[in-house]
């Protein structure tokens, strides 16, 4: 059941993080705008993760919290300032709580009484239910991207289609321009991941970029990944550290690309995003995770998973044949 109104003018989106579920979640601005032209949406995010919506001309307002730093300090002082700080927002006529846990029901909650969620057997943490007002239904092991397009459709009262998804605008704006190989194929291969057992090993990747013998682009988002990358670089004449990227450069980075390979996680979602031909590699997660489509594709390790009990011990990434993977990206970049 929605709370589908033809004079909704106000609506929160509750989506907290992290990088790759808000890259995820954003392709509904878009769809909301065309049926509600005139709507203000505003945004309530993790703080870390704002930079990335900022420039989406469908966002009214973002409102950054800090719910990272409030469990790290366990401050009475700040716990009350993010209180004030959400009970003070607009009046919305419906919060949309992305999410689906406990932290962004109560979030969602203390911004207004109006709120829409998952129902009780759509989430991993059914206690969040009791802070909703209306719920929509679909099961939790359904794709990423479609669960979040039916939550907004169903709360709003109207259909985003499969064709829909796969003709989608590109999702954030670019603010540069980077200058890259001109004789030879961009590729951008992103090493991280929020866990080991994602992680694809460096002397796979090391191989990929001299089986393909194109510019590669090898993103990196700390310290040990920086390593990794460097160790690449010794071992293949064609790759290339990429530079230090904010979020908002990362997306002109990635969006400059003619192909981007990478783990699941949310640089790798950004090329979905974006309209750029990409592969992801998965070891104890599914194609779930993504939106396949003829230019996105998943290549998946030999492991079976079980999407409510992902097991952080499944190294199974690393059986994925480097073979596999180069004539995949041929496939992509040349049509053959």
């Amino acid at each position: 059941m929605s709370l589908m109104n033809k004079d909704i003018k106000k609506i929160a989106i509750v989506r907290l993080s992290a990088l790759g579920d808000i890259i995820n979640s954003a392709i509904v601005l878009q769809y909301i705008k065309k049926h509600y032209p005139t709507a203000q949406i505003d945004w309530v995010c993790e703080e870390a993760f704002s930079p990335l919506l900022h420039g989406a001309k469908e966002i009214n307002a973002i409102h950054a919290i800090n719910l990272k730093e409030l469990k790290k300090k366990r401050s009475f002082s700040l716990l009350k300032k993010t209180v004030t700080k959400l009970s003070r927002l607009d009046h919305y006529d419906i919060i949309i709580d992305m999410q689906g846990l406990i932290k962004s029901a109560i979030v969602s909650r203390i911004i207004g009484k109006n709120t829409h969620g998952f129902d009780k057997n759509s989430i991993r943490e059914p206690l969040a239910t009791l802070l909703y007002k209306t719920t929509s239904s679909i099961p939790y092991e359904e794709n990423v991207i479609k669960r979040n397009c039916f939550i907004v459709s169903d709360a709003l009262g109207f259909q985003i289609t499969d064709v829909m998804i796969l003709e989608k605008k590109p999702i954030f704006p670019l603010t540069q321009k980077f200058s890259l190989h001109k004789s030879r194929k961009n590729i951008a291969i992103v090493i991280g991941a929020s866990w080991d057992a994602k992680v694809y090993p460096k002397e796979h990747i090391a191989e990929v970029c001299n089986l393909l013998k194109e510019a590669c682009y090898i993103i990196w988002g700390n310290e040990k990944e920086k390593a990794s990358a460097e160790w690449i670089v010794q071992h293949s004449k064609y790759a290339t550290i990429a530079p230090k990227l904010t979020l908002k450069e990362l997306v002109s980075y990635v969006s400059s690309m003619d192909l981007l390979i990478g783990n699941d996680t949310g640089p790798t979602h950004l090329a979905w995003a974006q309209n750029i031909a990409s592969i992801t590699l998965l070891g104890p997660t599914t194609t779930r995770m993504i939106y396949e489509t003829p230019r996105n594709v998943g290549i998946k390790s030999p492991s079976n998973v079980t999407i409510a009990k992902i097991d952080k011990n499944d190294f199974s990434i690393k059986e994925i044949p480097v073979e596999r993977v180069a004539q995949k990206a041929k496939e992509l970049l040349y049509g053959l």
